[in-house]
């Protein structure tokens, strides 16, 4: 027994805290061999040790004009180009001068077929002749006249206008008419500076003025004009125009119209009262055959107001006038 407790010594000293759990169990004459001595326990480590214990900063406070920002506009795409391009004012490439027909023909040869061509391409001057109204107009036992046109001349920043526009009743001739020499400029590509002198022709006294006033395209496709008129007698008046083509189809068109005049101080002898003057007020629809030829009717209404209808009674005019229209509208 002693001997199998020898061989045995060498298992049951690695395998002494096994024996300690069963040490109750022995009889009293059992040896029991001594536990081997413990091994050294680690150092025991801080289990936050690898943690960021810093307080955290305070969150900034949210900026509240955040969601009005707008997001920056997205970059053309690389392939983009003409009216794809986002609008700007960079120059023009410059013009080309390594031409394949100057290796062939000489520089000097080729340079009139050169400048005839960047002539027609952007510096030629352009023309147009327009009626936008030219029309019969029935009205209450006072049928009439009217027309609204304008020629031009020039290149896309600087042109020669000439407009006239007016009125006349049958059997009289005509009420009022006028005739503008305008020089015009563009500002940008939808707006033009205009500046020059204005003739009446009318019953009454003559008047001549000096003009200046901008036209032009507003957004969604209208066309407006406003213009202040110093005549040669003081006088101060403007006039603001403006009308608006929906297209119904290609070739039907609905066009309402809106004049408004204003005075800065009375005119008797032109009927003419200061503020608010007149308001004129018309729809017409016209079918374009070709688009430079187009016959229309409609519905036209005027009425004078303050002392401008007053100095109308005064002369046995209607401060209201309404009627039927038939017109063309042309240019070429």
């Amino acid at each position: 027994m002693k001997a199998l407790l020898l061989i045995a010594l060498p298992g049951l000293a690695l395998a002494a805290p096994a024996f300690a759990q069963h040490a109750h169990h022995h009889g009293p004459g059992m040896a029991m061999p001594a536990p081997a001595a413990s091994a050294p326990q680690p150092e025991q480590t801080d289990p936050h040790a690898g943690h960021n214990m810093a307080p955290e900063p305070a969150p900034a406070p949210a900026d509240p004009h955040a969601h009005h920002r707008q997001a920056p506009a997205p970059a053309p795409a690389a392939d983009a180009t003409g009216t794809d391009l986002p609008a700007g004012s960079a120059p023009p490439p410059p013009v080309q001068r390594d031409r394949l027909a100057d290796r062939f023909w000489g520089a000097e040869a080729m340079a009139p077929a050169q400048a005839h061509m960047l002539h027609e391409h952007g510096s030629m001057p352009q023309r147009q002749v327009i009626l936008n109204l030219l029309e019969r107009q029935f009205r209450d036992g006072r049928d009439g006249y009217r027309w609204d046109g304008q020629a031009w001349f020039g290149g896309d920043i600087d042109r020669f206008l000439l407009t006239t526009e007016g009125e006349a009743t049958r059997g009289e001739g005509v009420e009022a008419g006028e005739v503008q020499a305008l020089w015009s400029h563009a500002l940008d590509p939808y707006w033009n500076l205009q500046a020059g002198v204005r003739q009446d022709v009318q019953r009454g006294p003559d008047r001549s003025y000096a003009t200046v006033g901008v036209e032009g395209l507003a957004p969604y496709w209208f066309d407006l004009e406003a213009r202040l008129f110093l005549s040669n007698k003081g006088d101060l008046l403007a006039r603001l125009e403006g009308h608006y083509d929906q297209r119904i189809t290609q070739r039907l068109v609905l066009q309402p119209r809106v004049e408004v005049e204003l005075s800065a101080q009375d005119v008797p002898e032109s009927g003419i009262g200061s503020g608010l003057s007149t308001i004129e007020a018309g729809l017409r629809l016209r079918y374009e055959i070709v688009r430079e030829f187009a016959p229309y009717v409609g519905f036209n209404w005027e009425r004078r107001f303050g002392d401008t209808a007053r100095y109308a009674r005064l002369a046995g005019e209607d401060v209201t006038s309404k009627g039927v229209v038939a017109g063309i509208r042309f240019w070429f």
